[in-house]
């Protein structure tokens, strides 16, 4: 609203020419949508210690039985956070803002679902009708961008300036698989005050980055990376960093508020189309390793038990496990997050190094 705003009135105000300047708007959505949680943060927890009060996760460390008063669902107040701060800072004509609002709210719409016949019936949808959901709304945001955008097939190999594979068609089911699995990774992920928000910081930070470079022709060709026209993304990450810094201060321990669903699977799969639309998927299991290290622990827990009978970890996910071996709560959110960043900083530097 605000870049269109400021290109009628560019000709009779010249200082509205600096909102036509995406670091600019990249910086002052982040800190629109951070006051913005800030402000609203406490009535939208009263609110949902009325309406979206839940139980306590089953299969979770005994300690985490106290938490069951703990409202939920924070992820609405995420998503309309950081869909009308779009609505303000976003130029609406790039077709991509569109698609992340479709996978935000579609994802969202499923996480809602799931949290609400968690908090109505003590169980959420089964596995097959969640996953099938998913994997719905996953192909249509793929189809729909690769009918708007018409991207390569290709898919750039980090630290190989030259190596794109080509996967032809088999790039609709390739990219579905990344945005659902990524979703389900965080939504696996959330299990401890701060942590999965703590961890997509990072991570949002790295590819609102990425998508700039990638948006930007002479860095993207010093790089050696595909140029995507994909600047106005850092926008979208930047309105996701500060609505998830807005959040973390009533996620941080003891937590105030649970994201829930709503939130986990919106964000993992926003987090996924970014790397995306910035064709640098391969980027997201290192950026994103501690989200596979998070998964693999559930895998490979199941895996263990049933052919071999013995557990893996103490518990699955493995944040669960490091509670057990008797690490403080907070230490664990720490020690992950600074994990996270350092993955980060990795996955920028294959940028060059190639």
């Amino acid at each position: 609203m605000l870049y269109h705003l400021a290109s009628m009135l560019q000709d009779s105000f010249s200082i509205c020419n600096i909102v036509h300047y995406v670091s600019f708007r990249s910086i002052a959505a982040l800190l629109t949508s951070l006051c913005m949680s800030l402000a609203f943060g406490k009535s939208f927890i009263a609110f949902s210690q009325q309406a979206f009060r839940n139980s306590a996760r089953p299969f979770t460390p005994e300690n985490h039985q106290l938490k069951g008063s703990t409202p939920t669902m924070g992820g609405c107040f995420i998503l309309a956070v950081a869909i009308s701060n779009l609505l303000l800072w976003c130029d609406w004509y790039k077709l991509e803002i569109w698609l992340f609002v479709l996978v935000l709210v579609g994802f969202g719409a499923i996480g809602f679902l799931d949290d609400l016949y968690k908090i109505w019936y003590k169980n959420g949808l089964y596995p097959r009708q969640k996953f099938s959901l998913q994997v719905v709304m996953a192909t249509c945001v793929v189809l729909a961008w690769i009918y708007t955008k018409s991207p390569s097939y290709e898919i750039c190999v980090p630290f190989f300036k030259n190596i794109h594979i080509d996967f032809g068609y088999f790039i609709i089911p390739w990219l579905v698989f990344i945005i659902v699995a990524m979703s389900n990774a965080v939504n696996l992920t959330d299990g401890l005050d701060g942590l999965a928000v703590g961890i997509l910081l990072s991570n949002f930070s790295v590819f609102s980055i990425v998508s700039y470079l990638a948006g930007h022709y002479a860095f993207a060709s010093y790089l050696h990376i595909p140029f995507t026209g994909t600047a106005e993304v850092a926008i979208v990450g930047s309105v996701l960093i500060g609505a998830c810094l807005g959040f973390l201060w009533f996620n941080a321990h003891p937590a105030q508020i649970f994201m829930g669903d709503v939130g986990s699977l919106s964000l993992g799969a926003g987090l996924a189309l970014m790397a995306i639309v910035s064709k640098q998927e391969l980027l997201l299991p290192i950026a994103g390793g501690l989200f596979v290290f998070e998964v693999l622990s559930v895998i490979g827990q199941y895996i263990s038990i049933k052919y071999y009978g013995k557990k893996l970890f103490k518990m699955a996910p493995v944040h669960h496990h490091f509670e057990l071996l008797g690490w403080q709560e907070p230490k664990i959110t720490v020690r992950f997050n600074i994990i996270s960043i350092v993955l980060c900083l990795f996955a920028l530097i294959t940028l060059k190094v190639r």
